[in-house]
């Protein structure tokens, strides 16, 4: 394991990684904590402006894992998604649409951060070579882990809900 991939970095990637890891910690604080406590409300603003930070940073990093067309790629369009669930989940709480809010930012939280963060250990990213080093192909081991993991748990919950 070594920084240098980190410590090299463009500052674009380091404001992303920054806020990427602030948006991972602070999540459970803003989306668990109590409703209309005002720790829930700084932390959800913070969250949130964590977030917009890592979609906005995320669209002037060129993909080099997957690009679509130039500098643009997959992981754009997830950049996108999570700007347009920030909005969506905003509004909703603006016009008092509880529900609403709680589920697109738990969504947003779990499939956003998890699947970007997924995306991150692909070979040729910088945090690939952080954490596998030479074996950078130990990563797919490590996704379709987390990715089978993930499957069960849905079908799992799945399974617990009533079907009518």
């Amino acid at each position: 394991m070594t920084f240098d991939a980190i410590l090299n970095a463009p500052p674009a990637i380091l404001v992303h990684l920054g806020a990427g890891l602030l948006a991972l910690a602070i999540g459970p604080l803003a989306i668990y904590r109590r409703r209309r406590h005002r720790w829930h409300r700084w932390f959800g603003r913070l969250w949130v402006a964590a977030m917009a930070v890592l979609a906005l940073s995320g669209l002037i990093i060129p993909a080099v894992v997957l690009p679509i067309i130039g500098s643009f790629g997959v992981i754009h369009l997830l950049s996108i998604w999570v700007l347009l669930n920030l909005i969506w989940g905003v509004r909703a709480i603006l016009h008092r649409r509880v529900a609403q809010h709680q589920a697109t930012m738990r969504s947003l939280y779990w499939q956003g951060l998890t699947f970007a963060g997924l995306l991150t250990l692909l070979p040729g990213r910088r945090l690939n070579a952080l954490i596998f080093g030479p074996a950078e192909t130990a990563a797919y081991w490590v996704i379709g882990g987390i990715g089978l993991l993930a499957a069960l748990l849905w079908v799992r919950r799945r399974a617990q809900k009533p079907i009518l």
